[in-house]
């Protein structure tokens, strides 16, 4: 059985790394969602890591970071990390950009839905 630090450490020794070529299976992706299992047991710990690499450089790694781990944290612990990543997304240009290609989907609370695109639309009217 894998710990959180051992799922960071495997997604680590990958990343930034470079997207795969085009039908070939990304790793990098694979290692997030290795790092994504763990939000139920440890979210605090998920978190730390997405914060990191959710400013990364490359789109395609902070869309990895967006679906695999900002959305699902959100989905299952959103009063605890909402006003987190709300305050980070308002102050790094690139972790916005990681929030505005989130999507919650359906089976989220009404209200936890409307924050959370009011909080997209703020960073969107900011460019």
């Amino acid at each position: 059985m894998s710990t959180l630090s051992q799922a960071i450490e495997d997604a680590e020794s990958v990343l930034p790394g470079a997207p795969a070529e085009d039908g070939q299976t990304d790793p990098r992706w694979q290692a997030i969602i290795g790092v994504s299992e763990f939000i139920p047991e440890d979210p605090r710990g998920v978190w730390a890591f997405a914060k990191k690499w959710g400013r990364a450089e490359d789109k395609d790694l902070r869309g990895a970071v967006a679906t695999c781990l900002v959305e699902h944290l959100l989905k299952a612990h959103f009063d605890a990390f909402f006003p987190e990543v709300a305050q980070l997304a308002r102050l790094d240009r690139r972790f916005a950009a990681c929030v505005k290609i989130c999507w919650l989907g359906a089976g989220v609370d009404p209200e936890d839905a409307r924050q959370f695109n009011e909080l997209q639309e703020d960073l969107r009217s900011a460019v």
